[in-house]
């Protein structure tokens, strides 16, 4: 009799490792990325017009990080290749978060708190090495976008000039063309060694931030607790990041971080994903200080979507942000930086984005200037920080 219970015993467990194996990693994505408006959304004639005329670059999207093919349409989430296409993406910028401390807040992260990707990467079934390793997260997820290129013949991944100069011509042929760039959400991910910087670089990552939602080798966050400046570690890794043409992704710093960094490197550097405080008051979001600084150095500021970064639902919060950027340094240096995916509420799915477009026009922007920011700026900027060639 007790063995038989000892079976039945061990028969709950391996079910319920199964039931948590096959289903906790889709209800966290469901659970966090969610949006405000189910679709199908509808913009005005005029703004449809124009969004259809555009090609979308976005500075940041974490799919990566979740359990969906990215090549198939998915119900959940902000994202997948289908849904971008159909938002007229063509340039989108996939970031690999590799660390998430629980007890998360602008109130100041702990790095030492218990991280939630382990569970995340076993949920998945990532492979074994990446439940222990932030460097092998970062490698895994690049894997995946490196895997949907390769069965995708009209989605790219851009390492070079070339590459970027190549789909833009692609593109107006063939619309449907879509680059992506891979970009890592900070620098722990490094695991302490700058030599790590040539292994992401190898593993075609063009894009890197510093700092993500705690402090720390490499300098302060935004949401940390010393909120401080680059080490001395920090300072040798953006050297090699310079050295290796990586674009610095400034979204997550600390201001002291910010001023070093700007400090330390010549040409444009970008914040990914940000928000503004003169619309909505929080240390994630740039000074106007920050603004000039980074406009001076011919860089772009990629606005989000979710409502802490704008202080409101709905795309007109967003594009009152992008109003700001513009009056204050000028349209050239505004991008888009949706956060899609990024365990946050936005407006719409990616299908979406023509209401954004509507929302700039709606703010006073010509189509000129709504093209400039839906993806020409950025487009700009890649043209000077990717490297000529391999």
């Amino acid at each position: 009799m007790l063995r038989l219970v000892l079976y039945a015993l061990a028969g709950l467990l391996v079910l319920a490792i199964v039931g948590y194996f096959a289903a906790a990693a889709p209800i966290a994505d469901a659970r966090y990325n969610t949006v405000q408006a189910e679709p199908p959304y509808d913009a005005s004639e005029r703004a449809q017009a124009v969004h259809d005329a555009l090609m979308v670059a976005d500075l940041h999207n974490d799919l990566l990080l979740w359990p969906r093919d990215p090549r198939t349409r998915h119900e959940r989430g902000h994202t997948d290749v289908p849904r971008l296409r159909e938002g007229g993406m063509g340039l989108q910028v996939f970031a690999a978060v590799t660390q998430v401390p629980m007890g998360r807040s602008y109130a100041g992260t702990d790095a030492d708190a218990l991280d939630q990707l382990p569970f995340l990467a076993a949920a998945q079934r990532w492979p074994v090495r990446t439940w222990t390793s932030r460097l092998e997260r970062a490698r895994y997820q690049a894997q995946k976008l490196r895997r949907a290129t390769a069965r995708d013949e009209a989605l790219v991944l851009l390492r070079t000039r070339a590459d970027l100069n190549s789909l833009l011509g692609r593109r107006r042929e063939t619309p449907s063309a879509m680059g992506t760039l891979l970009s890592v959400e900070g620098l722990h991910a490094l695991e302490g060694r700058v030599a790590n910087v040539d292994t992401l670089v190898d593993d075609g990552y063009r894009m890197m931030s510093l700092t993500h939602l705690h402090d720390n080798a490499l300098g302060g966050s935004s949401t940390g607790l010393r909120n401080g400046g680059l080490t001395g570690f920090g300072a040798a890794v953006v050297d090699r990041l310079a050295a290796r043409d990586v674009t610095i992704d400034l979204a997550h710093a600390s201001e002291a971080l910010i001023d070093d960094v700007l400090a330390r490197t010549d040409g444009p550097v970008v914040v990914s994903h940000t928000g503004v405080r003169a619309t909505c008051d929080s240390p994630r979001n740039l000074s106007d200080r920050h603004l000039e600084a980074i406009a001076a150095r011919e860089g772009v500021i990629g606005v989000g979507l979710w409502e802490t970064a704008v202080c409101g639902t709905g795309p007109a919060a967003a594009a009152a942000a992008m109003r700001h950027v513009a009056d204050r340094v000028g349209v050239e240096h505004v991008a888009l930086g949706t956060d899609f995916d990024g365990t946050v509420s936005v407006p719409f799915d990616a299908t979406g984005l023509p209401l954004l477009t509507e929302a700039l026009l709606d703010e006073g922007f010509s189509p000129r200037e709504v093209e400039r920011i839906m993806g020409g700026n950025v487009v700009r900027v890649l043209r000077q920080t990717l490297p000529g060639a391999e």
